[in-house]
């Protein structure tokens, strides 16, 4: 350095010397949209719920059995407190859960003025769907679960879209009692 440099000089060279060891930006990557919800099993059909539509996910809880009510209904748990009348989704479609236990959950739906929760064969957690992989075009369902479906997403499987909240405004779903 010599001398006769400026401060403004100097601040110059700062900066050559700067820029000249900076890392590079990072590129731009292309963002691709997703679609996330709780999946789960019943059978051996895939389903995903929409995120907003499943208030938790719980082992399966004990639970009081009830009289007079549906063989889908079966029964009703304290879950912190609060009473859960605990549907067995599978039965309300007339298909059986499956024996093994540790793997059933139950799904809880607080929607208006229904609070229940649904139990299912197994929950995978979240699922996150590229939206392009959605459709509306559905394989042959039985006619009982058709107005809960909204769709799927294709992955190495079929994932139905299933909408609890249809499901808790369903005439069908609502009438427990004999």
């Amino acid at each position: 350095m010599s001398d006769t440099q400026t401060p403004f000089q100097l601040l110059l060279g700062i900066d050559q010397r700067c820029r000249a060891l900076a890392a590079g930006l990072p590129s731009q990557q292309a963002t691709v949209q997703t679609w996330s919800g709780i999946g789960f099993r019943m059978g051996e059909r895939l389903f995903v719920a929409p995120m907003g539509e499943i208030g938790e996910v719980l082992h399966e809880p004990r639970y009081t059995l009830l009289p007079g009510v549906k063989s889908w209904v079966k029964g009703v748990a304290n879950v912190r407190g609060r009473l859960l009348p605990v549907m067995d989704l599978c039965g309300f479609f007339g298909n059986e859960l499956s024996p093994l236990r540790k793997q059933r959950r139950v799904l809880v739906v607080d929607h208006h003025e229904v609070f229940a929760g649904l139990t299912v064969d197994e929950v995978f957690g979240m699922q996150h769907f590229v939206v392009d992989t959605f459709s509306e075009q559905l394989p042959p369902l039985e006619a009982s679960i058709q107005p809960f479906i909204h769709g799927l997403f294709q992955r190495e499987q079929a994932w139905l879209v299933f909408s609890p909240h249809a499901l808790a405004q369903h005439p069908a779903f609502l009438d427990v009692a004999y």
